[in-house]
């Protein structure tokens, strides 16, 4: 398989888990204002959306959309228990999950980006980003992960989306629960192998 990544980008989700796995992966770094990767391909013929991640199958087959990831990594392994058993009730908590980090952490934060957007607009971000976020403290304030089943997925993809707020002068410490989130998945040496990689 391989990876197409960008550092700290949603790509980093993947990255944790196949690590996590311990299965055997390729990374091609893509670099975002080209669309070129660090291998020579063109990333636009491997996803035509152009944003990462993307997994190449060792059949050809490209995965994206890093939500659809996560669960067909975890599902090859399911023994390690990264997600619920599929047909579980605690599967479709755990899907539940990924979709509100997906649809509404990420997408809240995705205007705050742009500098193209207008600083009202972006006001109108932070405030539904702000909300998001107090969803989360409510939850991880009495569960130290986001699916009632354990650790799973859906916390290496929250782990991967908590770094960008710093980004933009947020001060997680508003939500005191998401930075002790964030230090406890920090300590799995999945997560810290994959931070080095991307960093190296």
């Amino acid at each position: 398989m391989k990876l197409y990544y960008t550092p700290d980008a949603c790509s980093l989700a993947p990255h944790i888990v196949l690590r996590e796995l311990g299965l055997p992966f390729a990374l091609a770094k893509v670099d975002q204002p080209t669309k070129t990767t660090s291998d020579g391909e063109d990333y636009m013929a491997v996803n035509p959306h152009g944003y990462v991640a993307a997994l190449k199958l060792d059949n050809g087959e490209v995965l994206t959309e890093t939500s659809v990831i996560l669960e067909f990594l975890a599902d090859l392994k399911p023994d390690a228990g990264l997600a619920p058993p599929q047909g579980s009730w605690e599967r479709v908590r755990m899907r539940e999950r990924l979709s509100f980090l997906s649809c509404e952490l990420n997408c809240a934060m995705s205007p705050l980006f742009n500098k193209a957007v207008p600083e009202e607009a972006k006001a109108v971000a932070r405030a539904r980003l702000f909300r998001r976020l107090g969803s989360l403290e409510a939850i991880l304030s009495v569960q130290d992960y986001l699916a009632t089943a354990g650790y799973s997925v859906a916390d290496e993809y929250l782990f991967n989306l908590l770094r960008w707020p710093h980004r933009f002068a947020i001060d997680l410490s508003e939500w005191p629960a998401l930075p002790r989130f964030q230090a406890r998945i920090a300590e799995r040496p999945a997560v810290r192998a994959a931070l080095e990689a991307e960093t190296a």
